[in-house]
């Protein structure tokens, strides 16, 4: 989804929390993910400022940098429900 919308205006970063740099590139190529990855490898940026304890954690947040929703655990991102979310925030203004 992140390859067909992000011309659209998606945005997608992917967050590793307390992981190795080696482990989390491995991961990132054996599972050929293609969204920015950033390494926050103590975890202080997202645990301590952001709360965030247990990865997976999704934030939606719309164009104008307000939080949409929050989700913890795995989500189905190539569901239609999915496509279905992405396309109305994609086009709020």
């Amino acid at each position: 989804m992140y390859e067909e919308l992000k011309g659209k205006g998606l945005e997608v970063l992917l967050v590793s929390f307390r992981e190795s740099p080696d482990l989390v590139r491995r991961t990132v190529k054996d599972r050929g993910y293609t969204a920015p990855v950033l390494l926050d490898e103590s975890g202080d940026v997202t645990g301590k400022m952001y709360g965030v304890f247990g990865p997976p954690t999704m934030y939606l947040i719309d164009r104008q940098g307000r939080l949409l929703a929050r989700g913890a655990g795995p989500h189905n991102w190539s569901s239609a429900q999915a496509r279905r979310l992405m396309d109305e925030v994609l086009t709020a203004r």
